[in-house]
């Protein structure tokens, strides 16, 4: 297991925190144009925009924040999107309960998921599927 609290590991952290950022962008612009534009179901554009942004996270985190050069990419790439998969069904699950439980707003209840699931995410990648 690597130790989480290393100078390493927080360095990791922020790469892993930038890309993610760009996750955030892709994800809720996919979002919005299958919610808004397509008007496909909610909770399926919700899927579509958190699938496509895992899916160009993978790729941003193997070349530049873990440096993967494992040359399983298939699967290291199933490994990191079975991960995001679960983490898809925690930030459904979290959405859900605060947009119909609290009534918060599906957007801000969508950034908050996020934020819960990227701490999954990283911890859970960092020692399964990047491990060297």
């Amino acid at each position: 297991m690597v130790n989480i609290l290393s100078a390493e590991t927080a360095l990791k952290f922020v790469k892993f925190g930038v890309v993610g950022f760009s996750g955030v962008i892709v994800d809720f612009g996919f979002t919005y144009l299958f919610k808004e534009k397509f008007k496909v179901q909610k909770y399926i554009a919700n899927a579509i925009g958190f699938t496509i942004a895992a899916s160009s996270n993978y790729y941003l985190n193997r070349i530049w924040t873990f440096r993967s050069n494992n040359p399983e990419i298939a699967l290291e790439y199933g490994r990191f999107l079975g991960i995001a998969l679960i983490g898809l069904l925690i930030n459904t699950l979290v959405i859900y309960l605060l947009v119909s439980k609290t009534k918060t707003n599906f957007y801000l209840a969508k950034l908050v998921a996020i934020c819960i699931v990227t701490i999954w995410n990283f911890l859970i990648n960092l020692n399964y599927t990047f491990v060297i």
